[in-house]
């Protein structure tokens, strides 16, 4: 599954000893499509574990905290999470401004 194959590619680069003290700027795209999807396919298919509702905001949390879960140096590191959707510009614009400041910092 894509979204394992993910998981394991983001634990590999935010636990990585190169990014000890690094804060990480985690996008997760299309969430358009993830709101239309949710609806109809349950979680469960991806996360067996999941309880919550087949609803955009309780899925969409659950799997940002499966992803912040695997920073194992929470104490050094800082994970800023962004749900987007390339095709909407006031999201896109919005992002920008987030990542701009954290860059800036």
């Amino acid at each position: 599954n894509r979204m394992h194959e993910s998981m394991k590619l983001f634990d590999s680069i935010c636990n990585n000893k190169w990014f000890t003290d690094t804060s990480i700027i985690l996008f997760l795209n299309k969430k358009d499509l993830f709101e239309e999807k949710i609806v109809h396919s349950s979680l469960t298919i991806c996360f067996p574990e999941y309880t919550g509702a087949n609803k955009y905001d309780e899925a969409a949390s659950y799997i940002q905290s499966k992803f912040e879960d695997l920073n194992k140096r929470k104490d050094t590191k800082e994970i800023y999470t962004h749900f987007t959707c390339a095709t909407d510009t006031k999201n896109v614009q919005f992002v920008f401004d987030a990542v701009t400041d954290v860059i800036i910092k």
